[in-house]
């Protein structure tokens, strides 16, 4: 039901034997354990036309989920247990539905039958009977004339039995009939039953001759015991296996292209594609998020309601949510913090999150570490979904994940260090191992060093490097040559004293904006085809001027709100994408640095 765009469900029936108090009082604890999402209010509005519970919903909620929290957490759905225990063969037996079943028509079968007989012996000895009356009828003063000569009834009776071959009971049957039956009348009626017993004993033979006469009668009782007392079903009789049996909350969720927004203070939320229309080139777009004046999209990216994101997280953790449990907002709307949405430690933040549409074995999870550290793992491995998360790679003491890349095995890989470094490699160069393995050498690091990016290499983009004292530069990757992996490396930018320390690198297109975040609070955004591409050995240009006192911590790269075209075509077809495979996307333009999105 839906009232001022506020959808409520409406409860008009409760399982048997469960009490409508309790079922309320049971609802509102869920709720306030959070344990139902997106209920506002619930209240009682039964009275004598019938049950009427109604339960107000958020105006973010999404009625099929909430519902399916409710028949999964509450007594709004229920199992009704019956044990089955019945006498096979005078022997307690527990039966299962299909037991049950043959056991009631073999005993419809045994009962038919038995009744069959029944009605059989009676029909032939009442023709018997009937055969010795018409006997009589058809001689009936001869009967009479030797009734009368006899002494007693004793003597008449054996006198019939003698002369006119009848049988015992025929001879007290003709001693016991009354005059009347002596009428033309009478005489006409006990023939005609005769006759008839005599077609309903061949009837009757027929049916304990064949079985398929006998399941027809079974058959035909049901029906009309069918239509004199059924009533309209209330339950649904539905082939599904044990397994199958528990609700899915997918099996309510209408599947459905959605644009994922991410903003850079750690806030997401899902707007159907069909609200994004498509532009030319040239168009003007169309606003994908409202944020706060100090927050900035940092992803957008396009989604099925029944996909799959993972959230990995600095402790080598990774975390699954389904597209549809992202609340559903409007293109204006900030969305809602991921805290909200994942229980993930107080000192975890996410530093990488991927869309996946299908777990296969065709495709790789590539991570890397702080220490230098590269895992590749098939998909497959990451396909048993738990609420607490589960590990995505073993960590060394004081190591930390830094990026994850979903690959189809082939892709090379960028390793950059802080003190400017940087290695490129085919990840065909690491074997696949297991998903709780540790991993092996990406990149050899000198002392004080440490890895602060992993990109994905594209020949077609550029390698950003930013540095704490506010230069950078790009770099086209083509600069890159792929060697093993396990080396030093390359200079990637002189971390001089005017530079500092590298503290972001980022795959990029040319028509990319870049935000830039200080200790201080301060943020600046500029495009990326404002920043010179030069060699790689150099030591770049001033991005952002800085106090003494403060430095860049964090770099990420704009989605546009005015790009060239919508943001579904943007996120579906980023511009010269080296790899065809829909499951793999550039990440790039969607990566989150591991200091700027976490938990807060």
């Amino acid at each position: 039901e839906e009232k001022k765009k506020r959808q409520s469900i409406i409860i008009t029936e409760i399982p048997y034997m469960v009490n409508k108090s309790l079922l309320i009082e049971h609802i509102a604890d869920l709720i306030r354990d959070k344990k139902v999402n997106g209920i506002s209010d619930i209240r009682d509005e039964s009275d004598r036309d019938g049950m009427r519970i109604v339960i107000e919903l958020k105006t973010d909620a999404n009625s099929d989920v909430v519902l399916n929290q409710l028949y999964k957490h509450s007594n709004l759905q229920t199992t009704f247990g019956v044990i089955m225990l019945a006498l096979v063969n005078n022997i307690p037996k527990v039966l299962n539905l299909k037991e049950l079943i043959t056991n009631y028509i073999e005993f419809r079968k045994e009962i038919v039958t038995k009744r069959t007989k029944f009605e059989l012996k009676k029909a032939m000895e009442r023709v018997h009977i009937l055969a010795g009356l018409i006997i009589a009828l058809d001689d009936i003063d001869n009967i009479i004339k030797k009734i009368k000569a006899s002494k007693d009834t004793q003597a008449a009776t054996s006198v019939l039995i003698a002369d006119f071959a009848l049988s015992e009971l025929q001879a007290k049957a003709i001693l016991d009939m009354k005059l009347q039956r002596l009428a033309s009348l009478e005489q006409q009626k006990i023939k005609d039953e005769h006759a008839e017993l005599l077609k309903v004993i061949s009837e009757l033979e027929s049916i304990l001759a064949s079985s398929q006469k006998l399941m027809g009668i079974i058959k035909k009782e049901l029906h009309e015991i069918s239509e004199k007392y059924s009533d309209k079903r209330k339950t649904q009789v539905a082939d599904i296996t044990l397994e199958e049996s528990e609700l899915d909350v997918e099996d309510l969720i209408e599947k459905e292209e959605m644009v994922i927004t991410v903003t850079n203070a750690g806030y997401i939320k899902r707007t159907p594609v069909k609200l994004y229309k498509e532009q030319r080139r040239g168009g003007k777009g169309i606003i994908a998020a409202t944020t706060k004046e100090e927050d900035f999209i940092s992803a957008v990216f396009t989604a099925s309601t029944h996909s799959y994101i993972l959230f990995f997280t600095n402790k080598g953790r990774v975390y699954w949510l389904k597209t549809h449990e992202i609340p559903e907002s409007s293109r204006q709307a900030k969305g809602k913090p991921i805290i909200n949405l994942i229980q993930f430690a107080p000192d975890e933040k996410i530093n990488a999150f991927i869309p996946v549409n299908e777990f296969d074995d065709k495709h790789y999870l590539i991570l890397a570490t702080k220490q230098g550290v590269v895992k590749k793992t098939n998909l497959i491995e990451y396909s048993n979904p738990r609420a607490t998360g589960i590990i995505a790679v073993n960590l060394d003491e004081n190591d930390e994940l830094i990026n994850a890349e979903l690959t189809d095995g082939s892709r090379d890989i960028i390793l950059a260090t802080k003190n400017g470094n940087a290695v490129r490699f085919n990840e065909e160069d690491a074997r696949a191992v297991g998903r709780t393995s540790r991993g092996v050498r990406g990149i050899n690091l000198r002392e004080d060093d440490e890895v602060i990016s992993m990109v994905i290499a594209s020949n077609e983009k550029f390698l950003l490097t930013i540095t704490e004292n506010g230069f950078g530069k790009r770099t086209a990757i083509t600069e890159y040559n792929t060697i093993n992996r396990g080396g030093l490396g390359v200079i990637n930018i002189q971390c001089t004293e005017r530079n500092g320390k590298v503290v972001a690198v980022k795959s990029v297109y040319e028509d990319n904006d870049l935000m830039l975040i200080s200790k201080n609070g301060i943020t600046i955004r500029m495009p990326v085809s404002g920043i010179s591409s030069i060699g790689r050995n150099t030591q770049g240009v001033t991005l952002m001027k800085l106090d003494e006192t403060d430095k860049v911590v964090a770099a990420a790269v704009i989605v546009k709100e005015d790009d060239e075209a919508s943001i579904t075509s943007q996120s579906e077809n980023p511009p010269s994408q080296p790899s065809q495979d829909p499951q793999v996307q550039d990440s790039s333009p969607i990566q989150v640095t591991n200091t700027q999105q976490n938990s807060n």
